[in-house]
């Protein structure tokens, strides 16, 4: 019998990738949903019945969003001791925490809740984009697509998956005041405190369509916290096609009361004030050019993930007891069983980055990276990846309540976008002009 469910939950993901290579876009917002996932329950996954966007009554923008689900308990927890009933529909690194902290890494698995939702205006220039959109420059760009949808709702390559990630909807702009951790093996952490800015170029106020027509959106990053680095601020103009125009960035280094010029802000570069745990690439899971890479689609398949995360993301909650020794508390965590395309990056010869390999875990309902294994040259699995994912319903905007890269060799991880402490933390759909995003604009922006 056990055989016979294994080849029938086998054939039945194989159905749904044949449907999906099969689609057409009359098909968006049918038996698919809007961005192209499909529509009806299929096993222990739900139906699609339009997602959550409607916030309680009282509710006021930017406050902490209520947990829709805080009634709700584990259906049952993972540990070291079962993971091995659960390996199919777990990660290579999901499996490699397990091996790395027994006693403590744990996956609370409860009912799936297909949460996503996006505004009309996504939905509408998805269905624009659907065999519109194409790859340029060997996979390095896109073109003819509507901004603000997602340009390939039925990816053929793996290429075309991480693109949907890349450009995906968040807010149009937003604003994010957050804390990034990078705890020692015991435990102990200093917390940076960072504002975030993005605002995609067809937001921007007084707009020029001539100008940066190769800019997806402008990243502005000031820390404010601590002392040592406050005042610090980077400002990224990310370009769509980066090998044919690099991404620009410049930094403005509060001490030296200097602006430059930053090239090391890609790729393998290292990520701010991050202790050498992360890449500048590791930030929103992956971004910045693909180009170093080959890109595989391996597939769909069934994954226990963090999902509708509103519990460990709750001022109820303060840093002390989200971060712990080794990795968050996973007690607090919510994991779901969603589909996920699987897309593998393969480092191309003769180029380089410190890392040889990485396997992406996508969102089917939000196209965002639910999480990554990052494997050194050696071929060995090095960082554990996730994003713990939440919907922010009040605005309509699927993001990450925050990320997390786990370290298996030293014991040490990242994490980054806690709010735990913060009030007001999210403001999306903020109003910039351009000239807020020059290298002219980021002295002012400093404080020390």
């Amino acid at each position: 019998m056990a055989k016979l469910s294994t080849f029938a939950k086998l054939v039945a993901a194989a159905l749904v990738s044949q449907s999906v290579l099969a689609a057409t876009p009359e098909q968006l917002g049918n038996e698919l949903t809007p961005i192209g996932a499909p529509k009806a329950a299929q096993g222990d996954i739900p139906a699609w019945d339009g997602g959550l966007y409607t916030a309680p009554e009282g509710h006021k923008l930017g406050d902490n969003l209520p947990n829709p689900f805080a009634d709700e308990k584990p259906l049952f927890v993972i540990t070291a001791e079962n993971a091995e009933q659960y390996k199919e529909k777990l990660s290579e690194g999901q499996l490699a925490m397990f091996k790395r902290y027994p006693n403590s890494y744990r996956i609370p698995v409860y009912p799936t809740h297909r949460t996503a939702a996006f505004p009309q205006s996504v939905y509408d220039a998805t269905k624009q984009n659907a065999g519109t959109a194409r790859l340029v420059d060997g996979g390095n760009g896109v073109e003819n697509f509507a901004e603000g949808g997602v340009p390939f709702p039925f990816p053929e390559n793996g290429l075309e998956a991480i693109w949907n990630h890349i450009v995906r909807y968040r807010g149009g702009s937003l604003i994010r005041t957050s804390v990034q951790v990078t705890p020692q093996a015991d435990g102990v952490y200093t917390p940076v405190r960072f504002r975030d800015e993005y605002t995609f170029r067809q937001n921007l106020e007084g707009l020029d369509p001539n100008k940066d027509k190769n800019v997806l959106f402008y990243f502005k990053q000031d820390i404010l916290s601590p002392a040592r680095l406050a005042g610090n601020v980077l400002l990224v103009h990310e370009t769509l096609d980066q090998v044919k125009e690099p991404r620009r960035a410049w930094v403005y280094n509060a001490g030296q009361r200097r602006v430059r010029r930053a090239p090391q802000v890609s790729y393998d570069g290292p990520g701010t004030a991050s202790d050498g745990m992360r890449t500048t690439d590791n930030f929103d899971m992956f971004n910045g050019a693909p180009d170093r890479y080959d890109w595989k689609l391996v597939g769909k398949q069934e994954m226990y993930i963090p999902y509708n995360s509103y519990n460990i993301n709750s001022n109820e909650h303060t840093l002390d007891d989200v971060v712990k020794a080794g990795h968050v508390n996973q007690d607090l965590a919510r994991y779901e069983l969603h589909r996920v395309w699987k897309v593998e990056a393969t480092l191309k010869e003769g180029k380089r980055h410190i890392y040889a390999k990485r396997t992406f875990y996508i969102d089917e309902d939000t196209w965002q990276i639910a999480a990554v294994d990052h494997f050194d040259g050696r071929g060995q699995l090095w960082r554990v990846a996730e994003a713990h994912n939440m919907m922010f319903y009040d605005y309509v905007v699927p993001y990450f309540a925050f990320e997390a890269l786990y370290d298996l060799n030293s014991g040490r991880y990242l994490v980054l976008g806690l709010t735990n402490e913060e009030e007001n933390a999210y403001d999306f759909g903020v109003k910039r002009s351009h000239k807020q995003y020059t290298p002219a604009a980021l002295r002012r922006s400093g404080r020390r």
